[in-house]
């Protein structure tokens, strides 16, 4: 057997439950300490997954040497704090997404992570899916020509039960929006990594359904640097939520694919077929808690082959702010009612 990574997690909220499942599927790490400020909860978690040490203080779970990397897992406001904290302590990091909530705070963090030395790897998981994986493949390999139009259809269901189940869901100050920010980061996140960075972005947001101060309807109208356009529509205010949808339009076919799997793979005056793909099904549309089991074991068994190998992550923190300037960009434009240019 090889080098084990020596895991701590920061936060035992929902999410969590992925990285401990995953850190009992990989082979080049394992879960060593769980920390949470509420005990019972990293109790709870720690008997569940069998972990040796329990913190309610992320600063002292950080002094302990046996640790290498820490999973960020709590609300998206705290996560800029808690790397810098990490990477000063000189453990390695896995954070869940968003890094960050604002420009400013994402400058900071990638730069006292990069002078650190320390690694740092973003939870961008759905890219690890293989449908989404095919599609980014034809896309580069050229096949289907240049892309022409990109759309990403990210409508979700939240109800205000969801909402008011913690006091920083739907707030600027602690999730950094609101449909965008928490549910639709992921759908853009891979338009992006698929279609190519965005120039400009004109944008409409709204809060429609719940009782909350961020969005929780979104549209908006993309121009890629490429020269392709394409919109994005984004909601947890729909009843019954939709699959998530991505369609890629070239000048030579077009690509569709969702939750279900590929649903049209067609390029001109070819009979290529699509990819036959067992993917992971992601039911969480509607309700959080049904989280995909294997989804991040992907992303963290990466992440110890970075440290392990002494190489970059695969999502690194350059690359996962990419979908957060968008919405950033996408929240200024519906404020001013203008374009934005990125």
């Amino acid at each position: 057997m090889g080098r084990v990574v020596k895991w701590g997690i920061i936060g035992c909220g929902v999410i969590s439950k992925l990285h401990c499942d995953a850190l009992g599927v990989v082979d080049n790490a394992q879960l060593y300490a769980v920390c949470d400020i509420i005990e019972e909860k990293a109790k709870a978690k720690a008997e569940e997954y069998g972990a040796k040490k329990i913190y309610t203080d992320y600063k002292e779970m950080l002094k302990d040497p046996e640790i290498e990397c820490v999973s960020i897992c709590t609300p998206s406001g705290m996560h800029g704090q808690m790397c810098k904290d990490a990477a000063a302590a000189g453990k390695h990091i896995l954070c869940e997404k968003p890094m960050e909530i604002t420009k400013e705070k994402m400058d900071d963090v990638i730069e006292f992570v990069e002078k650190s030395g320390v690694k740092m790897g973003c939870v961008f998981q759905r890219r690890c899916d293989p449908k989404f994986l095919a599609v980014k493949e034809a896309i580069d390999s050229g096949r289907f020509g240049k892309v022409i139009l990109a759309d990403a259809y990210l409508k979700y269901f939240r109800s205000q039960e969801y909402y008011n189940s913690g006091d920083w869901r739907a707030t600027w100050e602690l999730d950094g929006g609101g449909a965008l920010m928490n549910q639709g980061v992921h759908g853009i996140d891979l338009l992006t990594w698929m279609a190519g960075d965005v120039e400009s972005v004109f944008a409409r947001c709204a809060t429609q359904v719940r009782d909350i101060e961020v969005e929780d309807t979104a549209i908006a109208s993309l121009k890629f640097k490429n020269g392709a356009l394409g919109n994005i529509e984004g909601t947890t205010s729909v009843y019954p939520a939709q699959d998530t949808r991505i369609e890629i339009h070239c000048e030579k076919g077009s690509m569709i694919v969702s939750d279900k799997g590929i649903l049209q793979w067609s390029i001109e005056g070819s009979d290529e077929q699509a990819p036959e793909i067992q993917a992971p099904v992601f039911k969480m549309k509607d309700d959080p808690t049904k989280l995909p089991g294997t989804s991040h074991v992907v992303p963290l068994g990466d992440m110890a082959d970075a440290i392990i190998n002494d190489r970059k992550p695969a999502v690194t923190p350059r690359e996962a702010r990419k979908a957060v300037d968008l919405i950033l960009a996408i929240y200024q434009s519906s404020d001013e009612k203008r374009e934005i240019t990125l």
